[in-house]
């Protein structure tokens, strides 16, 4: 069995977590604004053809969430995708992906939070928001600063709320499809591809961004109980985020007309309504502060590994790779919380589309490490001896050769998004820059 290449720089972290707990952080980071939000866009674009799109991007995170797998068992570490891009493509690879990632997945914690103080206000309209984010922000600081043993605990259960509400979403709307009291939708409305055939296509961002956070795996992998639990994990989380939003999105398109999805509501709150569950309004909201807290919390739990492997290899400094006596990085996680207070000061003084750029940045830095990951597996399969592939407990299906596929196919989303959106491609081709010039400025005096 491959050690990890960087052994002595992550020491001190505690190997605790269960093959379920890795996998839950990985679904509680991704499932929320994807498919909450992400569905009534998508389902615009392509109509009932959308269930394509989703079969193809689960097809897509199969190859990503493989080749994380092989190459986390093979170097189990908290800088997962920076390693991998270290070790089998360039040290410009690694470093993209990693403080590409880390600014991405902060940035992301703030949007969770101010996200959830909308949500509060439902409840109590009379509270500011600064103060459920300030409330808010310091629970979520308390549970990650603990040992990752009870943070893995605590995540399991608080993503498992996610998990129960999209499984009784798509038990109710089978119900009510089955059962003949909603008629189904699938052609109802101009045909299965009433935007045309090439529609699925088009609606494959939302579709790929859905499943962002698989990676969150191959970032947990550096405290797991053993490589066994990190191929379990992987696992889990893949056929439980297939299961879901396949499940979903099948039950969306045949409840709802396509055409009026997300018009006056949440079509997730249209099926419970259609049902007459007591307090619709009220659970959903819960269900959505849940999402948006969950997401926050793995969020930052990643981020803090992240930016505490850049300091233990060189790339950020060194006072953030200090461990706590809980063995957790605490100058790191409160280093990476900078994202609650950059959206609150988008919230309170900027205009809607400052926080639409900056949220379209934190995107692409997610997605990086998606393409270094998988150009990195690629290289990693033409490089490791058989004996050394045949050792690992998990083994992609599709080879190399899948992982190639991936990366083809998300470049050409990303090449899509430029084409589509002027503030993709600047943001996009900025963040490059930056990160690149970084990288120029702290390669010179960086102690590897």
């Amino acid at each position: 069995m491959l050690a990890a290449s960087n052994p002595k720089e992550e020491q001190g972290l505690r190997h605790q977590l269960t093959a379920g707990q890795m996998a839950m952080v990985a679904v509680g980071g991704s499932i929320g604004t994807g498919l909450f939000l992400g569905s009534a866009p998508a389902l615009d674009l392509a109509g009932p053809s959308v269930i394509v799109s989703f079969l193809l991007a689960a097809f897509i995170n199969l190859t990503v969430a493989y080749a994380l797998g092989e190459l986390a068992c093979a170097h189990p570490a908290a800088g997962s995708f920076g390693v991998y891009g270290d070790l089998y493509l360039n040290a410009w690879a690694g470093f993209l992906s990693r403080a590409g990632y880390w600014a991405a997945i902060a940035v992301s914690i703030g949007a969770e939070m101010v996200a959830s103080a909308v949500y509060m206000r439902h409840w109590f309209p009379q509270v500011s928001a600064v103060a459920w984010v300030a409330i808010f922000s310091a629970m979520l600081l308390v549970v990650n600063l603990r040992g990752v043993g009870s943070y893995g605990r605590f995540e399991f259960w608080f993503a498992m709320v996610k998990v129960i509400t999209i499984a009784a979403f798509v038990i109710l709307g089978g119900a009510l499809l089955f059962s003949g009291r909603v008629p189904a939708q699938y052609t109802a409305q101009g045909g299965f591809f009433p935007r045309g055939h090439l529609a699925p296509l088009l609606a494959m961002t939302f579709a790929i961004y859905a499943f962002g956070g698989v990676e969150f795996v191959a970032v947990t992998s550096g405290e797991s109980r053993s490589l066994r639990e990190v191929a379990r994990a992987v696992r889990i989380t893949f056929a439980m985020l297939s299961v879901l939003y396949l499940g979903a999105i099948a039950v969306l398109v045949g409840v709802m007309p396509w055409n009026r999805a997300g018009v006056t509501e949440s079509p997730f709150v249209a099926v419970f309504r259609s049902v007459n569950l007591p307090g619709a309004s009220h659970v959903m909201n819960f269900v959505v502060l849940t999402a948006a807290l969950s997401g926050a919390n793995a969020a930052l739990y990643v981020s803090s590994r992240m930016l505490f492997s850049m300091a233990r290899s060189g790339w950020a400094p060194t006072k953030l790779g200090e461990l706590n006596a809980q063995g957790s990085p605490m100058l790191a996680l409160l280093v990476s919380s900078y994202g609650i207070v950059v959206a609150l000061a988008l919230e309170r003084w900027a205009p809607a589309n400052a926080f639409e750029f900056i949220l379209r940045t934190a995107f692409f830095g997610m997605i990086l490490s998606w393409v270094v990951s998988l150009a990195a597996h690629v290289s990693f399969r033409r490089r490791l001896p058989p004996d050394d592939l045949q050792a690992l407990p998990l083994h992609s299906p599709f080879g190399g050769w899948g992982s190639a596929v991936g990366f083809a196919v998300i470049c050409a989303v990303i090449l899509k998004g430029w084409w589509d959106s002027r503030v993709n491609f600047i943001s996009g081709v900025l963040y490059l820059l930056l990160l690149t010039a970084l990288w120029w400025g702290i390669k010179p005096g960086r102690k590897s």
